[in-house]
């Protein structure tokens, strides 16, 4: 082997591992090393393959963390209008609170825990809303278990990036939805580490083209960590709706999620108890599965379990709900003129009050 191609095979063994947004891996190497300095060593030449050479010459150290979702990189523009505010937070240490673009209202719906069915609450609120007539979206936010495709029967669909480099939303029973499932395989795992997380999750965020919507619901990931801080500190939200069952065990998990965006500026809004009361199809009786009255006054079950959060809804434990998620047709499409489809539209109309969302029997 001469003498040049074992320094290059050198630096391929010393080299970093760095993931593509893809999922594979590439080799990113040093460059204070010798591949990267030719002029102390001159014997030593760029590979002249093709092939090597976009790998080791257009793939720079820190751009993968920096575009994690390989969006085509745009000009720079002016100035935003708000840039005094920015300058006085990044003086404080604080990352820059903005709007999402395109977007009037935004909602998060959280949980703080896991399986309490927060992603079908978020996908039949955003359907309610477009049934109110409004222009609605869904972001799903959750990075590393994304729900929404499946929830809004787009399963196995690709985003598409449009001419000015930012991502297009797909469309489902007229609301628009945005995923990291839509940019992964159904199967990959997302193996990323935190930089590159919350990289990918400013891009979801910032680079999509809504095309104008009069509310966008965030569907938040279980948990009160990276995520939750990076949307509370960095955008500017309407409100926040907090889902649990109504077991202490969830509710506890979801008083801390509440105080958690307390602690970022974001206004509660007040709490969903999902899966309050099932009722038997057979003879109609109600039983309150997780225990409480669930009468949503103060009390047992009421707004002291609740960390003092107004209860919006009470919705129901139904087999129906689950089917209809499972399929990709959210209940309020499946069945719109059901009792369940009905809880869910009776909580858009006053979650949209709460915000400002205007009702079309203003026009």
């Amino acid at each position: 082997m001469s003498k040049g191609l074992g320094t290059f095979d050198h630096a391929l063994r010393h080299a970093t591992l760095s993931a593509t947004p893809s999922g594979r891996l590439y080799p990113a190497l040093n460059p204070h090393h010798a591949l990267a300095s030719n002029h102390k060593h001159p014997h030593l030449q760029r590979p002249s393959h093709p092939s090597l050479l976009r790998t080791f010459t257009t793939q720079p150290p820190l751009s993968s963390h920096e575009n994690p979702l390989n969006l085509p990189r745009r000009s720079s523009s002016s100035p935003p209008a708000n840039a005094p505010e920015l300058a006085r937070r990044a003086q404080r240490g604080l990352p820059p609170r903005r709007r999402i673009p395109s977007v009037v209202h935004t909602i998060a719906i959280t949980s703080a825990k896991g399986g309490v069915g927060k992603s079908t609450v978020a996908a039949n609120l955003a359907l309610a809303f477009a049934r109110h007539g409004h222009r609605a979206g869904i972001l799903d936010t959750d990075i590393f278990g994304p729900s929404v495709p499946t929830l809004m029967g787009l399963a196995g669909r690709s985003a598409q990036v449009d001419a000015s480099g930012k991502l297009v939303p797909l469309t489902s029973f007229g609301v628009k939805s945005m995923s990291m499932g839509y940019l992964m395989g159904e199967e990959q795992p997302v193996a990323w580490r935190g930089l590159m997380v919350m990289k990918a999750l400013q891009q979801l965020l910032h680079e999509v083209e809504w095309g104008g919507l009069d509310v966008l619901v965030l569907d938040m990931p279980p948990g009160t960590g990276d995520t939750q801080l990076t949307i509370g500190q960095q955008v500017e939200m309407d409100g926040g709706v907090v889902v649990s069952t109504p077991q202490d065990v969830a509710l506890k998990d979801a008083v801390r999620g509440k105080e958690m965006m307390g602690k970022v500026g974001m206004r509660m809004l007040g709490a969903v108890r999902n899966m309050s009361v099932f009722t038997c199809p057979g003879c109609g009786r109600e039983e309150r599965v997780f225990g409480g009255n669930n009468s949503g006054k103060a009390g047992e079950g009421g707004e002291e379990r609740m960390g003092g959060m107004e209860v919006l809804a009470d919705l129901p434990l139904d087999r129906k709900i689950c089917e209809d998620a499972d399929r990709g047709m959210p209940t309020v499409v499946a069945e719109p003129e059901s009792a369940r489809a009905k809880a869910y539209l009776d909580l858009a109309l006053q979650v949209g009050k709460m915000v400002g969302l205007k009702s079309l029997d203003d026009n």
